[in-house]
């Protein structure tokens, strides 16, 4: 898809472009995304489900009327040409939306993403106390993985905002696109959007250590070239993090081994093994608390010697009892997790039973028993 360089529209004294009464209204209703579409009325997407607005029916010219208004005329020239504009419009001085202007069955369409200056706290997200500790060492990996939609980048953006409201440093991130804006604090954070920033994840690599960073997040870790760019940032004293599509930390090791070639996946076993600081999966479940409606089970990697060593001795199937064994140095699976949210009456039992691994350990757990590939720990 094509892209241009945009030109951020902002609300004026003149002016206000009359979509921003929907911008505002996905603020307030808490949506990620707002959706104009000819033959509908404006959409929402809240908690993951997109969900009607009480809006008119638009029809081909209005679509156009709302969507062309935030456009400068270079950018509606660029969108009749090539089809498709990314770009960006600011509301007040914390929240911002990142447009995608599209053409679909010859009518123009709008998906706009809420990029909120909002971040969330670690307690308001639910995340246990161990990832704030995470969140303070200055150099290694730090992969936060899960399904899609599962939180992956607010807990990264608050893990990051930590870091900002409390070390002294150069935090550069790399995102396609940017899902929440921070504001320089201690820190000084430059957030680099692909597209629009700059042209790809290739280039904003191959520039980064130019830009003196202490702190980088890279996104999404998609290939090789990727991972390897980090885990050398990694090696070389920098604190990185980055997301990945994986259910639990032995399948975000093998997910990353899966990224390089047969001959060269000994020597990013080593390489990851020295550089990992932790790994942290996720996945949302719904809560039954009112102020906590979805709420994180975690499991949680810590790279000690042992987990160190297993990981070089291609040893990643006693990784789940390392973890529940290694649960005094903050580290849990997924079983005990989702235990804990069962005591503290944050989740549903069936709902606990539903999402669990195994569902006979949970059983046994929530009863005090915790085993282990080898028998009781």
């Amino acid at each position: 898809m094509s892209k241009v360089q945009p030109l951020d529209r902002h609300t004026s004294e003149d002016h206000t472009p009359e979509v921003e009464k929907w911008f505002r209204a996905a603020i307030k209703a808490g949506a990620s995304d707002l959706h104009l579409k000819v033959g509908m009325p404006p959409k929402m997407r809240i908690h993951s489900k997109l969900k009607s607005t009480t809006g008119e029916i638009l029809t081909e010219a209005r679509a156009e009327e709302l969507i062309f208004e935030l456009m400068s005329p270079a950018q509606k020239d660029f969108f009749l040409e090539n089809g498709a504009l990314d770009f960006a419009y600011q509301v007040g001085k914390m929240d911002r939306f990142r447009i995608n202007a599209f053409r679909q069955r010859g009518c123009v369409s709008m998906a706009a993403r809420h990029i909120s200056g909002n971040i969330p706290a670690f307690e308001s997200l639910h995340l246990p106390p161990i990832v704030e500790k995470i969140s303070e060492v200055h150099d290694g990996l730090i992969l936060v993985t899960g399904p899609t939609g599962c939180g992956k980048s607010t807990t990264i953006a608050s893990m990051v905002d930590h870091i900002n409201k409390t070390r002294a440093c150069h935090i550069v991130t790399i995102e396609d696109p940017i899902e929440f804006l921070h504001v320089d604090d201690k820190a000084i954070v430059s957030q680099r959007e692909i597209g629009i920033d700059v042209p790809n994840y290739d280039d904003a690599l191959r520039s980064l250590m130019r830009q003196d960073p202490d702190v980088v997040l890279v996104g999404e870790m998609r290939d090789n070239e990727t991972l390897t760019a980090a885990m050398r940032a990694a090696e070389t004293g920098h604190l990185v993090f980055g997301t990945l599509h994986a259910n639990n930390a032995s399948q975000t090791i093998q997910r990353i081994l899966d990224l390089f070639p047969q001959d060269e996946r000994d020597l990013a076993r080593q390489t990851f093994a020295l550089t990992i600081r932790a790994v942290i999966s996720q996945q949302l479940l719904p809560g039954i608390k009112e102020n906590a409606r979805r709420v994180p089970a975690i499991e949680i990697l810590i790279r000690t010697p042992i987990i160190r060593k297993l990981i070089s001795e291609e040893r990643e199937g006693d990784i789940p009892s390392a973890i529940r064994a290694g649960e005094g140095e903050g580290m849990q699976d997924f079983t005990e997790s989702l235990r804990k949210l069962v005591i503290e009456e944050s989740i549903d039992l069936k709902v606990a039973l539903q999402y669990a691994p195994n569902v006979e350990e949970l059983k046994m757990a929530l009863k005090g028993i915790r085993t282990s590939a080898s028998g009781i720990l």
